[in-house]
């Protein structure tokens, strides 16, 4: 079955929008989608007939509605180039308004809103209302955290999947449910740990943070590792490695190491390694990350400072 844009939610087609902007894509070249398979079979079929000298060649667009493979069922035909095409009912979009792009004044606001914030409930609040990052208008929903706040123990990942964006909570799709079996490995689960993400709205498509993303959202986590007040940091993958630690490093060679994470004056220890996600498409790594869990392990099971 094929979806058309009138179709689609709004905000489906927003983050659509965004994919092809991401993409690259700045402009359209035909008033209407070409069905350029249904325009190959009709060429074929073409050619397949006998030559004629006498009469003229049909243009295979013309008649590429009726040359769909059995099964396809009738399809609509095709605008001659330089006619216009008719008009299509397309679903309003409120949030497209709302898009801006990001200026120093947003980075501004964001650091301001998330030092405002005393409490993680307050924090919370002004990411809901924090309007400065576009990602917030193509997700369904801001996933903030999960767990305990007052656990020693603090994981980061990168951002939303589409699961967790579905849900509005962290690590609940296929990585989420490895990363559980990682917890229970060294005798941790939810009750006893406090997950989130570097960003909180899920980017289109699953596609890496861009940096002005990851810029305008730092100020949050930072915030939020301060306010948890958390004895370690785990953060899972290169996206929340980088950003943290303010490193050009990659995740592959920083992993296992022992850092320090500067925030709001305080000084935590913190453990780059690697993000089930990158577990899921590489098991062999899973030995990696096991000593880097034995090496947390070891640090919980040290006296707590007083």
């Amino acid at each position: 079955m094929t979806m058309s844009v009138s179709d689609m939610s709004p905000q489906s087609l927003a983050a659509l929008l965004h994919f092809y902007a991401d993409a690259g894509v700045d402009c359209m070249i035909e008033d209407a989608p070409v069905d350029r398979f249904a325009e190959t079979r009709a060429l074929g079929a073409m050619r397949a007939r006998p030559a004629h000298s006498s009469a003229q060649q049909p243009n295979p667009r013309d008649f590429a509605a009726t040359a769909a493979a059995p099964g396809d069922g009738p399809k609509p035909a095709l605008p001659v180039k330089g006619e216009k095409a008719p008009a299509r009912a397309v679903p309003p979009t409120p949030q497209a308004s709302q898009l801006t792009i990001p200026d120093e004044a947003a980075f501004a606001d964001a650091r301001a809103m998330a030092r405002s914030a005393n409490t993680i409930e307050e924090l919370k609040a002004a990411l809901e209302s924090f309007t400065g990052c576009n990602l917030r208008h193509s997700a369904k929903s801001m996933v903030f955290a999960d767990g305990n706040p007052q656990a020693r123990v603090m994981f980061i990942g990168e951002a939303p999947g589409r699961d967790e964006d579905l849900q509005g909570l962290p690590f609940v799709g296929r990585a989420g449910q490895l990363l559980d079996r990682m917890l229970a490995a060294i005798g941790l689960s939810r009750e006893t740990a406090y997950i989130t993400n570097m960003i909180p709205w899920r980017p289109p498509g699953n596609r890496t943070p861009a940096p002005h993303e990851i810029e305008l959202c730092r100020p949050f986590i930072t915030r939020h590792v301060a306010l948890a007040e958390p004895d370690f940091v785990v953060m899972l993958g290169n996206v929340a490695t980088k950003a943290l630690l303010d490193t050009d490093r990659g995740i592959l060679s920083i992993r296992g190491s022992w850092m320090t994470l500067e925030c709001d004056g305080r000084r935590i220890p913190a453990l780059p390694t690697l993000h089930p996600a990158y577990l899921l498409r590489n098991p062999a790594a899973k030995r990696h990350v096991w000593a880097d869990l034995l090496s947390l392990a070891a640090r919980l099971d040290e006296p707590k400072p007083a």
